[in-house]
C-alpha cells in the first residue's frame, strides 16, 4: 500500500533502537525524511546510517536528553516545519508504591508526559498552518489496564493520554491527527530489563522468565519492532485522516477487555 507520505519530514524521538527505531524504519520505507533523536550518539548514528543506506532518505540526527530545556531546544530547532511527530521515551523503572518519592514522579512525568506535550505544543502550529499533520505518541498498554509494578509509568502515560484526548479534537479541524500507540511487551531492551528483574526475583533464568511472560499473551510471543513500526507508519499516512484521539493496543491480546 502506498502510504502517500513520501517527501514528508518526521521527528522520531528515542529512535536509535527499539520501538522508536521500528517507527523510523517504517517511515523511511514510505519515503519520509527523518530527524532522529536519542541520548547515545554511537547507537543513533549507526541506526541513522543503516536507514540511509536501506531507504535513501535524508536522516538528520540530534543526540540530546530531551527531558532538559537545552536538549528540547536543540531538537526543536532541527524539527521546525516537520509534518509528522512520533514521541517516545523509555519507561520508568518498576517498583512498589511505597518505593517512590516526589523526585521519582517528576522524572517520570518529564520523560513520559511533559516532554511529549512540549514537542506537540511547539510543532502543532506549523502542521495546522499547512492543513496537514500527524502525531503518534508511543505510550503503553498500562493506560488501559494498569500494571501494578509500573506505577510511575501508569501515572505519567495516563496523564499524557488525558492531554491528547482533548487536544486531538481541537486540532483535527486543521487536518492534524493525534493518536496513541499502546505497546504490550515487544522484543526490545525494555523487555530484557523487565524479564531480568523477574528472573532475579524468582531465581530463574532469563529464558524461563521470558517463556513465562509469553505464556500470558494470547499470541504466545513478543511483538517485533517491525510490526509496531508498520502500525505507526499507517497512522502517519494519508489513509488515517479520520482516526482521531484513539488509543490503539498492540499487545498480542494480552490486555483482557471487551472494548
Amino acid at each position: 500500500m502506498d502510504l502517500g507520505i513520501a517527501g514528508k519530514r518526521a521527528l522520531v524521538s528515542a529512535s536509535s533502537k527499539g520501538l522508536g527505531l521500528g517507527c523510523a524504519e517504517a517511515l523511511a520505507e514510505a519515503g519520509v525524511d527523518l530527524i532522529m533523536t536519542a541520548r547515545g550518539t554511537d547507537a543513533l548514528e549507526a541506526s541513522a546510517e543503516a536507514i540511509r543506506a536501506a531507504h535513501g532518505v535524508s536522516v538528520q540526527t540530534v543526540a540530546a536528553d530531551v527531558t532538559t530545556e537545552e536538549g528540547q531546544a536543540r531538537v526543536l530547532e532541527a524539527a521546525q516545519g516537520v509534518d509528522i511527530l512520533v514521541t517516545n521515551a523509555g519507561g520508568p523503572p518498576p517498583g512498589m508504591w511505597s518505593d517512590w518519592e516526589r523526585d521519582d514522579f517528576i522524572k517520570a512525568l518529564d520523560a513520559n508526559m511533559l516532554t511529549p506535550i512540549a514537542f506537540m505544543k511547539a510543532l502543532l502550529p506549523g502542521m495546522m498552518d499547512k492543513g496537514w499533520g500527524r502525531v503518534v505518541n508511543i505510550t503503553s498498554q498500562s493506560v488501559r489496564a494498569p500494571i501494578a509494578v509500573l506505577g510511575l509509568s501508569n501515572a505519567a502515560r495516563t496523564g499524557l493520554t488525558g492531554y491528547v484526548a482533548g487536544t486531538a479534537r481541537q486540532v483535527a479541524p486543521n487536518g492534524v491527527t493525534i493518536n496513541n500507540l499502546l505497546p504490550g511487551i515487544h522484543s526490545t531492551d525494555r523487555a530484557v530489563s523487565l524479564d531480568s528483574g523477574v528472573a532475579g526475583q524468582q531465581g530463574i533464568s532469563l529464558d524461563e522468565a521470558k517463556a513465562a511472560r509469553e505464556a500470558t499473551i494470547p499470541a504466545r510471543r513478543y511483538g517485533t519492532r517491525q510490526e509496531f513500526g508498520a502500525a505507526c507508519a499507517f497512522l502517519c499516512s494519508q489513509h488515517a485522516g479520520f482516526i482521531v484521539g484513539q488509543n490503539i493496543l498492540l499487545d498480542g491480546g494480552a490486555t483482557n477487555m471487551t472494548m
